[in-house]
């Protein structure tokens, strides 16, 4: 089963400094078909203007995962971690038992970024906060695994949660398949460019929720970044 969330049917909110698109509720708007996807429960398509971004504000028990397609953010924390992301890059915040932090574009362009949300198995630990590189290039032609919680990826950066999040780069016309299992929940965004699963297109910044697959297969109909969480859903636990 896919079903596709149109760009134009997202939540929207323009701030001015920040124009925010919601896949999911969040902040002043609500919808109940759109709560959560399994374990996943944000996925913020932000574009922040340049000198400009979020204050220091705090967060408990959430797994924060944050996509910069352009330019990059700059982040601050109240455990003294402080790191630019640029694009292409990830970062990961574990709230755990609390943590206030700060997210800014100190940069000469606007940034754009996916922040993700995904609820933990395990609350109240210690937080923590990681980035690491992931260039386009390594993701080219299949996809890679970016953030994770399970230990045999190794290479990823490290959350408290059951899932996984992933990225590919494909060129027009190059399919890539992703393995998972028919209980997990999957949403997938192409970042860029459009993309056909199951005969269905999903366009630059669509949403698609999967779920009862176990092998998606994606094919590229235009050169096309694609990032994807396969997340738990705790309603099967």
């Amino acid at each position: 089963m896919i079903g596709i969330r149109p760009f134009d049917s997202l939540g929207h909110a323009d701030h001015g400094w920040l124009d925010a698109r919601h896949h999911f509720s969040f902040a002043d708007y609500f919808d109940p078909a759109r709560t959560r996807w399994g374990a996943l429960r944000v996925w913020n398509d932000d574009t922040i203007q340049p000198a400009s971004g979020f204050p220091t504000h705090p967060h408990r028990n959430m797994e924060i995962v944050t996509f910069v397609r352009q330019g990059a953010i700059t982040h601050r924390d109240s455990l003294g971690n402080q790191g630019r992301t640029e694009a292409g890059d990830v970062q990961v915040m574990s709230a755990g038992a609390g943590i206030a932090h700060s997210e800014y574009n100190l940069e000469p362009g606007v940034t754009r970024i996916f922040q993700i949300w995904i609820e933990p198995t395990r609350y109240g630990d210690e937080p923590s906060w990681g980035t690491r590189p992931f260039p386009r290039g390594a993701r080219a032609g299949g996809f890679v695994t970016l953030a994770s919680g399970f230990a045999e990826d190794s290479d990823a950066l490290p959350i408290r949660a059951e899932a996984r999040v992933v990225a590919a780069t494909l060129k027009a016309g190059q399919k890539a398949d992703y393995r998972t299992d028919k209980s997990r929940r999957l949403y997938l965004v192409p970042a860029t460019g459009a993309v056909e699963i199951e005969g269905l297109r999903i366009g630059a910044r669509d949403g698609a929720a999967i779920k009862d697959v176990d092998v998606v297969s994606v094919k590229a109909l235009e050169d096309s970044e694609i990032v994807l969480v396969d997340a738990s859903d705790p309603d099967l636990a």
